[in-house]
């Protein structure tokens, strides 16, 4: 899960999960393909990833209408719906949970007392600002190589690839 962290900020940046990475590369990989069924071990071999983790996210997104499987010797994953409608907060949503919980507790079920109070605000725009990205780029968009300007606009700031 795409999760802020508050302790000593610098150093603790917003994490994505192994989980969450293979997820989105194993669907960016089936929207790639040249057929539309593709089997979990292909999958993984092409993202070098592990096939039974991979295979028990791919039942997790199965369950959350990402994808569909068919079994026998023609069977494999394909997309439950177009990959032009699957966002990577889709995706993040079905293995992972809410974008930005806090101690498992959606932000704006915070009530911080006192002068901490703006907090909640904070953890409230945080979220917001994870969605304005992640609910704009779709699997499609990965698979074409291809981001929208807004988004890409994004990496144009100068911190924006400084890790801290």
């Amino acid at each position: 899960m795409a999760a802020v962290t508050c302790d000593d900020c610098h150093n603790r940046p917003v994490r994505v999960t192994a989980k969450v990475d293979y997820a989105v590369r194993a669907l960016v990989e089936l929207a790639a393909a040249p057929s539309p069924t593709v089997k979990g071990d292909r999958l993984a071999a092409a993202q070098e990833l592990p096939v039974k983790f991979l295979e028990n996210i791919l039942a997790e997104l199965r369950r959350h209408g990402i994808v569909s499987s068919q079994r026998g010797a023609d069977g494999g994953y394909r997309f439950a719906r177009p990959p032009a409608t699957v966002t990577v907060a889709d995706v993040i949503r079905a293995v992972e949970g809410p974008l930005a919980d806090v101690h498992g507790t959606p932000p704006e079920a915070l009530d911080p007392p006192g002068a901490a109070a703006s907090v909640r605000e904070l953890w409230l725009a945080t979220r917001a600002a994870l969605r304005s990205v992640l609910e704009r780029v779709t699997i499609a968009d990965l698979a074409a190589g291809t981001l929208p300007a807004d988004v890409i606009g994004l990496l144009d700031a100068p911190d924006a690839w400084a890790r801290r």
